[in-house]
């Protein structure tokens, strides 16, 4: 593994971070419409972008192709792909939330990495994503809400499984920009289109919020949103998923439900089964398998600004 532990390191991290916010999210929802709290968390966190990629780098531009490029992700990647995942959270349960959200997106990850860019699907990752698959699987179903497949949850259930189809095309495509740009400015930009392309989702949400009665809970799951969901969470994944390689990387969502459990029995008194144990432990098992397999280095992530192309300052 060389000294690529940090950055898987870094991935397990951000699981943690984004397993924990299944249940703030739910709580959040609420008190927020789901397109407006999707807001709040992205639209807030663009100008933290900038200000730590105007400090980090000198500079915030970017050619206009690459700009278009960044337009089109952050439609699909943050404004479509946020709200499937609010609204997904909303009209099914967290048990189905978390496996079809979660469970899918490394396979087809993988499946489609080669078309996108240079990664090959080895036999160890076959065999250590496998082994993770089972893991999570048990994880979430082995829980008191068990999974539930009845009509009422028919919406949510949809939506959490296209949120894996667009979320791992997605990933692919922000890896050829970040041979060519920091993982920071690719992130930075394509959040702020995110966020302006859902505006208009949330036009119908502010009226319907008792903006005085907000309280203590209610900022901070905003803030834990911003800060460490989007801004941290957002730049250690894509730059920890370029040094690994997102067929590999996107395995390590599978930790995900695995904190959402552990999160549960800490804040909330919830009980984990044997099942869930011995799903976490298959999980693990499948994911240090994948995470000893050596990757060539891809290209570094030029320093300079392109000089033929036009830069938006």
């Amino acid at each position: 593994m060389d000294r690529k532990w940090k950055y898987y390191a870094g991935l397990v991290a951000v699981s943690v971070i984004w397993g924990a916010n299944f249940g703030v999210s739910r709580s959040a929802m609420e008190t927020f419409d789901p397109a407006l709290f999707a807001f709040l968390r992205f639209g807030l966190a663009v100008p933290c972008f900038f200000l730590l990629l105007k400090w980090k780098e000198g500079s915030i531009g970017l050619p206009w192709k690459a700009v278009l490029q960044l337009a089109g992700i952050g439609l699909v990647g943050v404004t479509g792909l946020e709200i499937a995942v609010m609204y997904s959270i909303k009209y099914t349960t967290l048990a189905n939330a978390s496996l079809l959200n979660v469970a899918p997106w490394p396979i087809f990850a993988a499946l489609f990495a080669p078309l996108f860019v240079k990664e090959s699907f080895t036999r160890r990752l076959a065999v250590g994503g496998a082994a993770a698959i089972v893991g999570v699987t048990f994880i979430i179903l082995g829980g008191k809400e068990g999974f539930d497949l009845s009509s009422d949850h028919m919406i949510g259930n949809l939506l959490a499984f296209g949120v894996s189809v667009v979320g791992a095309l997605f990933n692919l495509s922000c890896m050829s920009l970040m041979k060519r740009y920091s993982s920071l400015r690719v992130s930075a930009w394509f959040i702020l289109f995110g966020s302006l392309f859902m505006i208009p989702f949330t036009l119908g949400g502010w009226g319907k919020v008792d903006w005085s009665g907000l309280g203590a809970g209610h900022y901070a799951a905003i803030a834990y949103n911003v800060i460490v969901c989007t801004v941290v969470a957002f730049v250690v994944w894509n730059a920890s998923m370029f040094k690994i390689g997102a067929a590999r990387a996107n395995f390590f969502r599978y930790v995900v439900p695995a904190a959402a459990v552990i999160a549960g029995l800490l804040f909330f008194d919830e009980s984990i089964s044997g099942w869930q144990i011995v799903g976490a432990v298959c999980m693990a098992a499948g994911l240090v398998w994948i995470s000893m397999e050596k990757r060539r280095e891809p290209a570094p992530v030029l320093t300079r600004m392109e000089t033929r192309e036009g830069v938006v300052p």
